[in-house]
């Protein structure tokens, strides 16, 4: 039960928490399978530096950027968890499952998460680990909306 509407739940607190790790991993097997497409179409890329300034800057790989934001701003959120509002925590935890929803024909971002899904078991793998997070989200959500409508 919610105090204040700036309190979070801890289930909700969990929930993003639990969501990161497993963001890092889909990340990186986005990054990697993407980084062997660019280099089958460029060359090998042999250096870190070199790999984090085409992450960063090079059209290639822009699509990622949304979920590199993404977990840059959980990050923050837990970072400031004090002041951490439950609307922000469900706000987050939906803009990932929105985000994180392969279509054939959706948005760029929807779009090539389709095609990597396709192309790497580890995207598949990782996506799996991301929606059990995900889906637990969507359970507390519903409870916390109950247990409001409860206190009304």
């Amino acid at each position: 039960m919610l105090g204040s509407e700036h309190e979070i739940h801890e289930s909700t607190l969990q929930r993003l928490i639990q969501l990161r790790q497993p963001l890092l991993h889909l990340h990186k097997a986005l990054l990697d399978l993407e980084r062997e497409a660019y280099e089958r179409t460029h060359g090998r890329v042999d250096n870190s530096y070199e790999v984090l300034q085409l992450v960063m800057h090079d059209p290639w790989f822009a699509w990622l950027h949304n979920l590199s934001e993404l977990m840059v701003q959980i990050d923050e959120m837990l970072d400031a968890k004090e002041q951490l509002k439950e609307s922000e925590a469900v706000a987050a935890l939906d803009q990932a499952r929105v985000l994180l929803t392969p279509s054939e024909t959706g948005s760029g971002f929807q779009k090539k998460y389709f095609n990597s899904m396709q192309q790497s078991p580890d995207v598949v793998m990782a996506h799996s680990e991301v929606l059990k997070n995900l889906g637990v989200a969507e359970k507390n959500r519903q409870d916390a909306g109950s247990a409001e409508a409860a206190i009304s």
